[in-house]
């Protein structure tokens, strides 16, 4: 099995205009993020009877895609951008372990 790295991002935000203008921010970045060759996921969910979450799944080939990926100006624009329009945020890092997808046999 190849390794993979990744996260799980939840994001809060202050109210349906936040809300808003996070999902224009978030479109405006994945733009750059699509030609980034080590990210291999970027999924952005809504959750359901919580309009005012977002739950990022991202999965990169590495540790080093990932440490680049942070690096990208679109990616450092999101990072400053994003915070106008929270009220919480939480991450966790995870390691493909098995599976099925594109760091799994």
């Amino acid at each position: 099995m190849s390794s993979g790295y990744g996260l799980i991002v939840r994001f809060e935000l202050r109210d349906q205009a936040a809300a808003t203008g996070f999902d224009a921010l978030v479109g405006r970045t994945l733009v750059g993020i699509r030609q980034e060759e080590g990210t291999l996921a970027y999924v952005v969910h809504s959750v359901a009877n919580e309009p005012n979450v977002r739950v990022f799944y991202e999965l990169y080939r590495d540790r080093s895609a990932f440490e680049a990926h942070e690096e990208q100006p679109h990616t450092r624009r999101f990072l400053t951008e994003r915070e106008q329009y929270l009220t919480g945020l939480q991450v966790t890092f995870v390691e493909a372990e098995t599976g099925k997808g594109p760091v799994c046999e």
